[in-house]
């Protein structure tokens, strides 16, 4: 929720603090760029204060640094806060995810699922309260986000437990500082994360760019677009991207395997940027394209996670870490580049950028297809089984 409530307020940020878009848009690169560079540690600490308090200690962070945005009075004063909260996002994300799998006991499969499904309903209801605290004053969703966080970081206190130590009591296994880094020279894990840098810096353009577009053409048509209208097509895309998550992902990667829905979403997603830039001066292109690619990102999401967790056999924090470190690299670079582009080259272009972008992440899928050949075998041997014991019950009852 807290990356979807600040979405709404870019274009108003730069209105009453006199800074351009591509300023305001680097409060996404800070961020992420932090995020990105953190990404790489958070094994390594986690394995050393646990979980928990590594969890604690990034929401922490985000409550601390998201009020201070809210207070500041200046786009710089704004963008360096950002990059204190990406660290405390570093510190919670990628460890929620490696323990939410570990601790699930419908194993990874429906965990994954889980954690795609509370990104996307976060994604979907941010922008909605973003959009509502923004109408008031662009410092509204920033004090939100830290509101939300100080919840979050009561119920882990209250009711997130500690995870049960080995039998014989021997204690976690402490991570290396370098462990993320070396577990890059695994080619199916370097070969995720690369399709994963180019297929964020795409994710990134529509997500971080979208809001000046959707507000110039708006503003050309007379038409009233403000923080609550950004928030709510953003909460569509939101609730689009949740729902294919947690309903569509599961089953299209049953039905399919993993590889052929990666490369049918990342298709689609070059498409729906190509449709954005040819739509760049019409706000109902816009805003329809935006929330169908919303659909597409929540299949993507979850298949290319699910693909990081069976592409190796190294500690799902270590994965986690150095996956997630490469992929956030691509969100920052995307905002710090899109208002450049566009104000040298034309609105569209940021769009047909990111549509190249993505075109060479399909191009990585492929060429990296032997070392990822054996993803998705579980799943494809559960398939089998299960079908072999309808038959048998079949036969039994016939």
């Amino acid at each position: 929720m807290g990356i979807g409530l600040v979405d709404p307020i870019l274009p108003k940020i730069s209105e009453e603090l006199g800074a351009t878009p591509s300023q305001t848009m680097l409060l996404f690169t800070s961020y992420l760029f932090i995020t990105g560079i953190a990404m790489f540690f958070t094994s390594w600490v986690s394995s050393r204060i646990g979980v928990k308090r590594t969890l604690l200690a990034g929401l922490v962070l985000v409550i601390v640094f998201a009020a201070l945005a809210g207070a500041a009075g200046s786009v710089d004063a704004i963008i360096g806060f950002r990059a204190g909260w990406g660290l405390g996002n570093a510190l919670f994300i990628s460890t929620a995810l490696a323990a939410i799998v570990g601790a699930a006991s419908g194993g990874s499969r429906q965990a994954i699922v889980l954690y795609e499904a509370a990104l996307g309903v976060g994604l979907a209801a941010g922008p909605l309260i973003g959009g509502a605290l923004g109408g008031i004053s662009w410092r509204g969703p920033f004090f939100g986000t830290a509101v939300l966080m100080a919840i979050a970081l009561i119920a882990i206190l209250a009711l997130l437990r500690a995870p049960k130590q080995a039998a014989g009591g021997a204690s976690p296994q402490r991570v290396s500082i370098l462990a993320a880094f070396r577990a890059l020279r695994t080619p199916a894990l370097a070969s995720l994360a690369v399709v994963a840098l180019l297929y964020n810096f795409g994710f990134f353009i529509l997500l971080a760019y979208s809001p000046y577009p959707m507000n110039a053409a708006a503003q050309a048509a007379g038409v009233p677009f403000e923080a609550h209208e950004l928030g709510l097509v953003f909460f569509g895309w939101g609730v689009a991207l949740a729902i294919t998550s947690v309903l569509v992902a599961p089953y299209l990667t049953r039905r399919f395997g993993l590889r052929p829905v990666l490369f049918t979403m990342l298709s689609g997603l070059t498409v729906c940027l190509g449709l954005l830039a040819v739509f760049i001066d019409s706000l109902p292109g816009l805003v329809a394209v935006v929330i169908v690619s919303g659909l597409l990102l929540g299949v993507m999401n979850t298949a290319l996670t699910e693909a990081v967790m069976e592409a190796t056999d190294l500690p799902r924090n270590v994965a986690s870490s150095a996956y997630s470190g490469v992929r956030f690299m691509g969100g920052a670079i995307a905002p710090a580049v899109a208002g450049p582009i566009s104000e040298s080259l034309g609105a569209a272009w940021p769009y047909w950028i990111g549509a190249a972008s993505v075109v060479l992440s399909i191009v990585a899928l492929v060429i990296s297809g032997r070392f990822l050949a054996h993803i998705g075998r579980e799943t494809e041997a559960f398939e089998a089984a299960s079908e072999a014991e309808a038959a048998a019950i079949s036969a039994g009852d016939a």
